[in-house]
C-alpha cells in the first residue's frame, strides 16, 4: 500500500487479488447479499485509490482496509435507510457440504440455513464483531483498532455475541 500512496497505483492490483476475496466474504457476512456486496468491494478499492494519502506506515494494511469497508457498509445502510441480512442459504450450504451421504449433506444444509437464520436475527453490532473474528479471523486487537475501541471491549462483545447467537440458535 505504500507504494500505492507513492504513486504506483499498477500495485493497486495486485493488493486487490490479495484481499478481494476476503473482503467480500466480510461485507457478504454483513449484509447477506452478494450483488451489493461485489458493489460494495468496488467501493472500497476505489475509496483506498481516493484516500490513500490516509495510510500511514504505523497502521496495518489489513486494519485500514477493514475499516475502510466498514465506513462503505455504514454508508450503504444510511443509502438504503434499513440494511435486511437476507442470506443465500443454497450457495453457503453448498459450500459448506462436501461429504457424500445424502442424509449428511441434509443434517450440514439444514445447520446452515439455521446458524444463518440466527445470524439474520443477531444485533448487527454482534454480527459484525462475529463476522470480523470468526468468519475473517482477524485478531481481537485488529478488530479494536477497525472499531476504534479497545480489546478488552472486543472480547466483551464477542462473548455475549455468542452467547446470544447461541440462545437463538437452540431455540
Amino acid at each position: 500500500m505504500l507504494k500505492v500512496k507513492a504513486g504506483d497505483l499498477d500495485k493497486m492490483g495486485l493488493l486487490f487479488e490479495r484481499y478481494h476475496r476476503a473482503l467480500f466474504a466480510f461485507l457478504y457476512h454483513s449484509t447477506g447479499q452478494a450483488a451489493q456486496s461485489e458493489d460494495m468491494v468496488q467501493t472500497v478499492f476505489y475509496r483506498m485509490l481516493k484516500y490513500r494519502h490516509t495510510f500511514t506506515e504505523t497502521g496495518e494494511y489489513r486494519t485500514w482496509m477493514y475499516h475502510l469497508a466498514r465506513n462503505v457498509l455504514i454508508d450503504t445502510a444510511k443509502k438504503n435507510q434499513r440494511m435486511v441480512y437476507q442470506a443465500d442459504v443454497t450457495a453457503m450450504s453448498e459450500k459448506i457440504i462436501s461429504e457424500p451421504a445424502a442424509d449428511i449433506q441434509l443434517e450440514k444444509k439444514q445447520e446452515s440455513e439455521n446458524l444463518h437464520a440466527a445470524l439474520a436475527k443477531l444485533n448487527p453490532e454482534y454480527r459484525e464483531v462475529l463476522v470480523l473474528s470468526r468468519f475473517q479471523e482477524l485478531s481481537y486487537q485488529e478488530i479494536a483498532d477497525i472499531l476504534g475501541t479497545s480489546e478488552g471491549n472486543i472480547k466483551v462483545r464477542v462473548h455475549r455475541a455468542m452467547k446470544e447467537l447461541k440462545s437463538i440458535y437452540l431455540k
